[in-house]
């Protein structure tokens, strides 16, 4: 059975000294939140997947963000069955001008810190994913 791969970005940004990182909804099923991501076309490498989907989904485009490309975590799951994985690079909102507009996949956004970020992803796998990527930034990221 062929696997779906997708990929996106953990994003976050700095208010204050602090770190806030970018959760969307989904308007579908059971309106679970996520970081922006999406299945790979053919022909695209993951991380044009990753750029692609973070501009459908969230309106951020590529100068908005910083891709730490030696920060990257992939996820296996299953799907109804379908064997599933998921690449995710973690990103800095670099443009405090940007603004997040979503596409009809989405019906919310919210920055959250790591707590609430990590209660509003329910999924075990993803709330590992934030924790590792927010020790990262708190470790390699002081600049």
């Amino acid at each position: 059975m062929p696997r779906k791969t997708a990929a996106g970005f953990v994003i976050f940004r700095r208010i204050c000294g602090k770190i806030e990182y970018l959760l969307l909804q989904t308007s579908y099923g059971i309106h679970h939140w996520t970081p922006p991501k999406g299945h790979v076309d053919p022909g695209e490498t993951e991380m044009i997947t990753a750029l692609r989907e973070t501009q459908e989904e969230s309106g951020l485009l590529k100068g908005d963000i910083k891709i730490y490309e030696n920060c990257k975590k992939v996820l296996n799951y299953e799907v109804s069955g379908v064997p599933k994985i998921v690449i995710y690079w973690l990103a800095e909102l670099i443009n405090p001008n940007a603004k997040v507009k979503l596409s009809d996949e989405h019906q919310d956004y919210k920055w959250l810190n790591i707590e609430e970020a990590c209660k509003y992803s329910e999924y075990k796998d993803m709330q590992e994913v934030l924790a590792e990527f927010d020790s990262f930034i708190n470790k390699e990221c002081v600049s």
